[in-house]
């Protein structure tokens, strides 16, 4: 008897086309169920190169409707490009007096209020102009850098800022004024040798817009409800709803997140340097009051110890239920820059990643399968934005250009050899050292680490960190006196 030739993703379009002609398949979903198509995932091909930036693009982001993208860059400036046809609608100073690490669109502005943090942590407002000019001022600072705003969904006037000082603040333009809600401390094991967490990334929950998340460097994920916050400032409003961390990440002093995101389904993504990306659900949190721990293995990845979609127990926990085991997506590389990470496809679908190694991976969000991976940078890629209507993505990284990916190409694309790599530790040196405060913090909590590591019989270990600790210090003295925006320099790496 023969063999039935297996289904494949044309022949399943080709059933889509006519149920939809019999009506048996809206066409809204019908064009969900087409957006969603692995087949176009493996046909993404380089659309255009937007050229015009003379630094890092540190940032992209589509405007509502998807006709605009804005960037900006560690030349100072934010284009607003017709990305289509690849062309400049409107380039303009942002004001800042140093990278900018975010530009992002108010909602129902008409596409003329935009909102900008930067490396020197200002945050700024620039109004587009009937007549086409650009009118900027500064609406609040960090003490430190400020690589992330979030905007509340659907709100012409509410964001939040987060900074490496450990600041979260409130913004509302009808005010003007910014609202400082708290600064972000570690667990209380750890109060003694680091009284902030240097934060990265801040995100917010879009089913529920009063609970956003933040996420620095420590090996927590902070989950938090502004509802509890009183505006008249009569309490403090500091302690988390819920934390968020892999079992097996529990207690390990290096590593720390530098990008997250939240899916239409309410799911919490985490990108850890020097680890892999992991998938949340809500009923995956430790609590308001979690339990600082050990990890399985300070040498282990994750698949050492069990953390994949099939296993179901973690030797950190033995009797951990399987809903306490995040996803997981590896393959990539995170240990150089502060890498976000995004969700991709009508209802998220799937996963999307940088890499040091300057490619774009992707993965299938319910199974955790690597399906996709494209060359996209020569260094490094940083961020991945998907197109809110279509399949459309665009990337930046330590190049000088944006690439737009739409699902061109004649033939599927097939995955390289030899993709997965375990990531490269950089331990505690991942947390920033920019100003002699940092290099104070890091010095006293080396005798802690000297302990552990010459336990464990490696008697210079702590001396070669100190040595590190103070090369990496000067280096980052001397490149914060180099305002070229056009050489990898130290800002370069972590934007």
């Amino acid at each position: 008897m023969m063999k039935k030739r297996p289904i494949t993703s044309v022949d399943v379009a080709v059933v889509d086309i006519w149920n939809r002609e019999l009506g048996h398949l809206s066409s809204r979903n019908f064009a969900h169920r087409l957006s969603a198509s692995q087949d176009l995932v493996l046909r993404l091909d380089i659309h255009r190169k937007l050229e015009k930036h003379r630094g890092c693009v540190n940032t992209v982001s589509f405007n509502e409707d998807g006709d605009i993208l804005v960037t900006g860059s560690d030349d100072r400036k934010v284009i607003l490009w017709d990305w289509e046809n690849g062309h400049t609608k409107l380039s303009f100073h942002s004001g800042h007096t140093n990278n900018v690490f975010q530009a992002k669109f108010m909602p129902h502005s008409d596409d003329r209020t935009i909102i900008t943090c930067a490396a020197e942590g200002q945050v700024r407002q620039a109004q587009i102009l009937e007549n086409g000019g650009v009118e900027t001022k500064l609406l609040g600072k960090h003490e430190g850098r400020a690589h992330k705003l979030a905007i509340e969904p659907g709100s012409p006037h509410i964001f939040y800022t987060c900074g490496e000082d450990g600041l979260v603040q409130h913004f509302d333009l009808r005010t003007g004024a910014a609202t400082r809600l708290f600064t972000c401390q570690p667990i209380k094991d750890r109060w003694d040798f680091r009284p902030v967490i240097h934060l990265n990334a801040i995100a917010i929950d879009p089913r529920n817009p009063n609970l956003f998340a933040v996420a620095g460097d420590d090996e927590y994920a902070r989950l938090y409800d502004i509802r509890k916050y009183k505006w008249d400032g009569s309490n403090e409003f500091g302690q988390p709803t819920d934390f968020f961390c892999p079992p097996h990440l529990i207690g390990d002093d290096r590593v720390g997140i530098t990008g997250l995101a939240f899916s239409e389904q309410r799911e919490l993504l985490l990108s850890y340097n020097d680890e892999f990306i992991y998938l949340f659900t809500q009923d995956m949190g430790l609590g308001p009051n979690p339990h600082p721990g050990s990890p399985v293995s300070m040498n282990s990845d994750a698949s050492e110890i069990g953390v994949s979609h099939d296993s179901g127990t973690s030797p950190s926990n033995m009797d951990s239920d399987d809903k306490t085991i995040p996803q997981v997506f590896k393959g990539h590389r995170n240990c150089e820059t502060v890498k976000g990470v995004n969700f991709f496809g009508p209802k998220c679908e799937y996963v999307v990643s940088g890499s040091d190694c300057g490619r774009i991976f992707i993965w299938r969000k319910k199974d955790g399968q690597l399906i996709r991976v494209m060359e996209a940078d020569k260094h490094v890629v940083n961020c991945i934005e998907s197109h809110p209507h279509t399949i459309v993505l665009a990337s930046s990284g330590i190049e000088h250009d944006i690439k737009i990916w739409t699902p061109k190409a004649l033939q599927k694309a097939i995955l390289p050899k030899n993709i997965e790599q375990k990531p490269r530790a950089r331990g505690w040196m991942y947390s920033p050292i920019a100003t002699p405060q940092d290099l104070m913090l890091q010095l006293f909590s080396l005798p802690r680490r000297r302990f552990r590591t010459e336990s464990n019989g490696e008697n210079s270990a702590a001396d070669r960190e100190l040595l590190e600790l103070i090369l990496t210090f000067n280096a980052n003295s001397d490149s914060s006196n180099d305002d070229d925006g056009d050489t990898a320099s130290h800002e370069d790496l972590f934007s």
